[in-house]
């Protein structure tokens, strides 16, 4: 099994920053692509951005610019650095990981979402 524990979520003012974390454990063998996804109220969910193992990223157009996706390997953990938010940003996001738990193996988990809320 691989869990997900997320951080960083909250309230902020629009033009204000927040940065996301979302740590993976378990019998993980190895993490090929971590991920985050957010879904605001009465939409389908999205992707925001998207890191490979080897570094590959891809944003959502809307974010591009004001959103940064890392991770740090050796701590299975992704992050999200949001800049110069705004209302339309407000959502639950989502951290997932795809990967191998053993080699051959393959799984996706999700973590249980953190509220961001943009308003004044």
């Amino acid at each position: 099994q691989v869990q997900l524990v997320e951080s960083g979520g909250g309230l902020v003012q629009p033009g204000g920053s927040l940065r996301l974390a979302c740590a993976a454990s378990g019998s993980i063998f190895s993490i090929n692509a971590m991920g985050w996804y957010r879904q605001a109220p009465g939409k389908e969910r999205e992707l925001v951005a998207r890191i490979t193992s080897g570094g590959r990223t891809n944003y959502a157009d809307s974010v591009k610019g004001r959103f940064t996706i890392s991770r740090d390997n050796a701590k299975n953990t992704v992050y999200l650095q949001m800049n110069n938010l705004k209302p339309e940003d407000t959502a639950v996001y989502c951290c997932n990981t795809e990967g191998t738990v053993i080699p051959g193996t393959t799984f996706s988990s999700w973590g249980q979402g953190t509220p961001v809320t943009v308003s004044s």
